[in-house]
């Protein structure tokens, strides 16, 4: 096991784009207008934990349900590259309904470590080293806390059309991510 800034940079960009909080911002005032607090706190450190533990045991459950990784990231990709077709184009093709509670569901899960974010995880395990999605997930972790606490502060300083870009951006980014996780792994299907 070594550290590869490069691997925790990539891995990092990766998970950003997908846990896409920046994006999340008017979802996450929204909440907070129908829930009143919601605990950044506890919703950044359960959603870490998910995340890191998917990390370790998703491959163990997959294995169990008897469906390997390649195949996964290849789902993964579909997953990834509808994400980012949200993101581009404005579009929502699926949401969950808000809930009467906000910190844990659906802040934590799954705003935060969502179906997309699983996917991207286990995807990226099977080209990097746990220690540096590790680490890529931990500094999220911290920049997601910082986004929660600070939601209406950022909302004012960028505005929507600000954040509509930034979310535009990302998901350029993770639609070329999505590309090259297919392109890398659909060959290890028919070996």
């Amino acid at each position: 096991m070594s550290i590869s800034w490069k691997e925790i940079a990539t891995s990092g960009m990766i998970l950003f784009a997908v846990i896409d909080i920046v994006g999340s911002i008017p979802i996450i005032i929204e909440l907070r207008k129908k829930v009143g607090h919601i605990q950044s706190e506890k919703a950044t450190i359960v959603a870490a934990i998910i995340m890191i533990a998917f990390m370790f045991l998703g491959e163990e459950i997959l294995k169990f349900i008897g469906i390997d990784v390649n195949s996964f990231a290849v789902a993964g990709s579909f997953v990834l590259f509808f994400l980012s077709l949200e993101m581009i184009l404005g579009i929502t093709l699926y949401r969950d309904e808000a809930p009467e509670t906000a910190s844990i569901v659906p802040i934590a899960f799954p705003l935060i470590a969502g179906a997309g974010t699983m996917t991207s995880i286990l995807s990226l395990r099977a080209e990097y080293q746990a220690i540096n999605i590790a680490i890529a997930i931990l500094i999220n972790s911290v920049f997601v806390y910082v986004v929660l606490k600070s939601s209406a502060k950022i909302e004012r300083m960028f505005g929507k059309s600000g954040i509509n870009i930034i979310r535009k951006v990302f998901g350029i980014i993770l639609m070329a991510i999505a590309v090259k996780l297919f392109a890398a792994n659909v060959k290890g299907l028919f070996l």
